[in-house]
């Protein structure tokens, strides 16, 4: 406790330095936390979707994940004495009394995906463009909101009631389509529904046995990515059975050329788990192995670690992946790509709009999230199946942010502190609200933006790293690691790590 008062005493005098790390942690942590609390609306206390790098001009809507960001960044604030108890517990009260009042799909529970952070109201056009705006629930999105409900219990007592009643009719099994895997017996959670019928796929379900019909996404979530958010809150919840776990692909199989539109042909074996058969299979990517998620960004692979401690509940799994995944982003950008700086993951676009980044041999699906502006990819081929391409004579304009260093920083902290000192030094990468949200690193464009998705995985890595992992301790309590642990710790996956780190 007192050599982090220290550290804060000495935030406004020192400067950042690559030799001070945990100095130079908490500045980034105060910077950040000065771009999340100037997204928040006065009239609600919601946080906007994001808000120009000056802080002055934020975005007209926002989201339950937008929600769930301010809420965990709040407590890390708290808890690096960035605000006091009192501050943070009537920023939560004032986002617990707006949930309350925000209009949901009575019947499940569930937020939708867009509200105006100055009314509450519903978002029906989209304010830059006009465009109609559908109402959709997303699985992802509530289930980051659940997230952070599920931790103020034990973070902030005195909002305990009020936090696990909403927590509580919020019911996941809206989303849990029971039949969709039976070759593994289980089922599977689609990505959301609509409670009007869209144009386009859409598939009449009620999953709950409300008696109200919804329109749910013709997909589910099969892959390994950021999605599982929803799979371990309905678990923890119990409102999904804990088999489900074992029903998302690890990889795809390798069954003949039925399989061979993902992006490489994988090795493995069958495996039981609770009577779920899996095909527990690996890609290969500069020597090592690893299982990818749908992409190869950091969020999909990362995100969800940010609240579940995955590598102490899954250590022959999730902790073996991780630090590999890590490393293949690493040798994407400095040895493949040669960019000088690594770490992608979707973001806003420096050259407008918003777009998914990742490493396109670290992903499921065979286009790949790619990490330049250019879309080069890579195709290994699929033997017997589909041809191998050439390698790319060259990158582009490589797209780096921030936001995937520190989700980096608990399995490669070095190198993830000296990727964020290289941005900074080489780049106009860092104004008043820390780190801007991505780099063009061949152009030099920067996206002078800050979002309140991204900025909020900044504060959660921090708060992990430098406040005794407090969103891991806030989420796993005793009720939810009693749910989650003895499933995920099953599973030893066959990763083989680099033969040297980068």
């Amino acid at each position: 406790m007192l050599f982090k008062t220290l550290l804060i005493g000495l935030l406004a005098t020192t400067p950042v330095s690559a030799t001070d790390p945990d100095l130079s942690l908490y500045r980034y942590a105060k910077d950040t936390w000065r771009s999340m609390s100037a997204m928040v609306e006065p009239a609600t206390g919601l946080p906007a979707d994001k808000v120009t790098g000056d802080l002055r001009t934020r975005a007209k809507v926002t989201s339950p994940t937008n929600v769930a960001t301010y809420v965990w960044s709040t407590l890390t604030a708290r808890d690096l004495g960035l605000i006091n108890a009192g501050d943070a517990a009537g920023r939560v009260g004032r986002v617990l009394a707006a949930l309350e009042k925000m209009e949901r799909h009575a019947p499940t529970g569930q937020y939708y995906n867009w509200y105006d952070p100055a009314t509450l109201a519903l978002v029906r056009v989209w304010p830059e463009s006009g465009d109609p705006v559908r109402l959709f629930a997303s699985s992802v999105d509530n289930g980051w909101l659940a997230t952070a409900l599920m931790m103020l219990p034990k973070a902030m007592p005195q909002h305990a009631a009020k936090a696990t009643r909403l927590a509580r009719s919020m019911n996941f099994a809206s989303y849990y389509d029971p039949a969709a895997r039976p070759d593994a017996g289980t089922g599977l959670i689609r990505g959301g529904f609509w409670p009007e019928k869209p144009e386009g796929c859409s598939v009449e379900t009620d999953y709950p046995g409300t008696g109200t019909i919804v329109y749910s996404t013709c997909h589910h979530y099969g892959a390994p990515a950021e999605t599982r958010i929803a799979t371990y809150v309905g678990i923890a919840l119990g409102q999904i059975p804990r088999e489900h776990y074992f029903g998302i692909y690890r990889t795809f199989p390798d069954a003949g050329c039925d399989w061979a539109w993902q992006d490489q042909k994988p090795a493995g074996s069958w495996k039981e788990y609770l009577g779920v058969k899996v095909w527990e299979g690996t890609y290969g990517y500069r020597g090592m192995r690893y299982v990818p998620n749908w992409g190869g960004s950091m969020f999909e692979a990362l995100m969800p670690d940010l609240v579940v401690p995955e590598a102490a509940w899954a250590p022959r799994s999730w902790g073996r992946n991780h630090p590999v995944f890590v490393q293949g982003q690493i040798q994407h950008g400095l040895d493949e790509a040669k960019y000088g700086y690594w770490g992608f993951s979707p973001a806003n676009d420096p050259h407008g709009g918003y777009r998914e980044y990742g490493v396109d041999p670290l992903g499921m699906d065979a286009p790949g999230y790619t990490s330049d502006r250019e879309r080069t990819q890579t195709d290994p081929g699929y033997e017997g199946c589909r041809p191998a391409q050439p390698e790319p004579a060259a990158f582009g304009d490589g797209v780096v942010t921030p936001h995937a260093s520190f989700l980096a920083l608990p399995y490669a902290k070095k190198q993830a502190m000296a990727n964020l000192a290289k941005l900074k030094r080489d780049f106009d990468a860092y104004g008043p609200g820390g780190f801007y949200d991505s780099v063009a690193v061949r152009s030099g464009t920067v996206s002078r933006w800050y979002l309140a998705l991204d900025q909020g995985m900044v504060m959660a890595a921090l708060g992990n790293l430098l406040a005794r992992g407090n969103m891991h301790r806030y989420f796993g309590t005793p009720a939810v690691e009693a749910r989650l642990r003895p499933v995920m710790g099953l599973e030893s996956w066959d990763v083989v790590p680099p033969a040297t780190t980068r």
